[in-house]
């Protein structure tokens, strides 16, 4: 038996919080980082580089008529690893206690002081949490996507160890669910029950101690009825990676090789290979060949509304508006043209890789992957009723003819008549670009013209510009000549003046020295000249004053002596003193 796994992602709104433990990954070697860069790379591509408003229309074009509802989040975890955490809270919280009293009494011993009263010592706010712990309500969209993956249960391969069950019946409660998977009670680590808007069911994500546990439990679960009763059965997928993401950045735009399946309206099963049919009615309710097994109305099982296989007026296609070879997205709802008008319903595909889209003349279902039809069932032509799409005979070879005819006459047509289009466009670009560049060719020859009818104005001018400098060259160098000889003559005749004023400066000093000399002997000749004169005055004064003397004093005088006192070495006489007066004196008597 092969299997094929799925990955199961939680749209979540700006504003919700984001639920404890729910993501989870087989692949137990990735980190947190690579985890979300493998699954956000090709949205975060999408989204570079764009501004908010470009963003939002993007994430608006791919979520299409989807709307956020409340999804309720109740984790059941083992009674064994339950009471384990218990017991590690409580431990815990015993210790800080135990801790805590031991060191308010170091305190207190510390400082001395009374310890206050217990109301005192209470906290000012103490914080609590009402209702179950174990129940998160988060706001956003369950997104459920089918990988490529195909393994074999006898293959020892790694898959994973997490289990979905995709529809349980809303009657079913939880202690219901708990009978249902007692069996293997002891090897489960937790298990996730889902609860969003849609009526009638729920999703429930089971987390296995090991692989081999989650293999034991499909093997034996896998298909089975949850009662005697009723006809629901379990229906089980391998769950490769359980994601968490904000919608604002790019959890609905598609992810690289993965395909998100469409469901049922009716029964909010998941449309895949494994059902029995799948249908999209003209009012966006999709449905499969189990929900419709009793319905023998030609309305919608959900609004009531009148399905007939003829187009209706109002269905047109989003981008241009065309009505006719119309294709319904199974995903989102968005309705496109077909790809022989203008390709917008491939293109929605190419844009959001949401795969099937269903035909609305004849409800026929197309699945661009594979590039084939996966309908079973389809809307009768008589009567408008769901029947399974089987053809026996020749009626059948002669629709099948008949389709192929019309096919390859529009596959015919509307490739001549693109290729005509094609080809007139482009010879209409190629007129357009030949006589572009002839106009450019034109301009571009009349500029050149006008550069060389310039170049040579310049070129002329340069000519003459050139003779004048020559001109200009000669009678500089002749000054350049006469200069030079002028120089040689100037260096000559400095040389001869530098050695005459060598001589000159020697004559100089000689002289200098010599008037210095002289200068010192008319220096001495002037100070005895000078002594002498001032003896000849001293004498004159003396013999003047002693001719003014009576006779006695003079005959005193003639007869007296003069003595003359040796000086010390210490002391001086002072000038102009007795001693100068007796030589004086002396002097007067020699002459007389």
């Amino acid at each position: 038996m092969s299997v094929s796994l799925v990955v199961i992602r939680l749209e979540l709104a700006a504003h919700s919080p984001f639920p404890a433990g729910f993501q989870y990954c087989a692949a137990t070697e990735m980190s947190e980082e690579e985890f979300r860069e493998k699954t956000l790379c090709s949205a975060s591509a999408a989204l570079a580089g764009k501004d908010p408003v470009e963003k939002a229309a993007l994430l608006h074009q791919h979520l299409g008529r989807r709307e956020m509802t409340d999804v309720i989040i109740e984790t059941v975890q083992s009674g064994a690893d339950h009471n384990k955490s218990a017991m590690s809270n409580k431990t815990s919280e015993a210790s800080y206690s135990v801790d805590q009293s031991k060191d308010e009494e170091q305190s207190a011993r510390r400082i001395g002081a009374v310890p206050d009263s217990p109301s005192k010592q209470l906290p000012d706010q103490i914080s609590f949490f009402s209702g179950n712990p174990s129940v998160e309500i988060v706001h956003g969209i369950m997104h459920l996507y089918k990988t490529n993956k195909m393994t074999s249960l006898k293959e020892d391969v790694r898959r994973s160890a997490m289990l979905c069950i995709l529809t349980v019946p809303a009657t079913m409660t939880s202690h219901d669910l708990m009978k249902f998977t007692a069996p293997f009670y002891e090897v489960i680590e937790h298990m996730k029950i889902i609860r969003d808007s849609t009526p009638n069911q729920y999703m429930v994500l089971t987390k296995f101690n090991t692989q081999t546990d989650a293999d034991s439990f499909y093997m034996a679960c896998n298909g089975r009825q949850f009662n005697s009763i009723e006809e629901d059965v379990c229906q089980l997928v391998y769950v490769e990676r359980a994601e968490v993401f904000k919608s604002e950045d790019g959890a609905s735009l598609p992810v690289m090789d993965l395909i998100e399946l469409p469901k049922c309206t009716v029964c909010l099963e998941r449309m895949d290979e494994s059902v029995n049919g799948i249908l999209t009615t003209l009012c966006n309710h999709s449905f499969h060949s189990q929900c419709l097994q009793r319905w023998e109305d030609t309305t919608c099982p959900v609004c009531r509304y009148c399905q007939t296989p003829e187009p209706v007026e109002e269905n047109k296609c989003f981008e241009c508006g065309v009505q006719e070879n119309l294709w319904i997205c199974l995903i989102c709802g968005h309705i496109g043209c077909g790809r022989y008008v203008s390709r917008h319903a491939y293109k929605h595909f190419e844009e959001t890789q949401h795969t099937y889209a269903m035909q609305l003349t004849n409800h026929r279902v197309w699945d661009y992957a594979g590039d084939n039809y996966v309908h079973r069932l389809v809307a009768s032509k008589t009567d408008g009723k769901i029947v399974q799409y089987e053809c026996e005979g020749e009626t059948c070879q002669e629709e099948k003819i008949d389709s192929l005819q019309l096919e390859y006459s529009y596959l015919l047509t509307s490739q001549l008549e693109s290729q005509r289009i094609y080809w007139e466009n482009k010879i209409v670009r190629i007129e357009k670009d030949t006589a572009e560049e002839i106009n450019n060719m034109k301009t571009k020859f009349k500029e050149t013209i006008e550069k060389c009818d310039s170049m040579e104005q310049k070129l002329n001018n340069l000519v003459k510009e050139k003779q004048a400098v020559e001109r200009k060259c000669t009678q500089l160098n002749s000054k350049i000549s006469k200069l030079s000889t002028e120089l040689k003559e100037e260096q000559e005749m400095n040389k001869c003046l530098r050695a005459n004023q060598t001589v000159l400066q020697n004559k100089l000093k000689e002289e200098e020295s010599e008037r210095k000399e002289m200068s010192e002997q008319k220096d001495m000749q002037i100070t005895e000249m000078q002594e002498q004169l001032r003896d000849v005055m001293f004498y004159l004064e003396t013999q003047q004053k002693i001719n003014r003397m009576p006779a006695d004093t003079r005959q005193e005088i003639q007869e007296g002596q003069i003595n003359i006192e040796v000086a010390s070495s210490t002391s001086s006489p002072p000038s102009g003193g007795p001693g100068k007066l007796s030589s004086r004196r002396g002097r007067g008597k020699r002459g007389k």
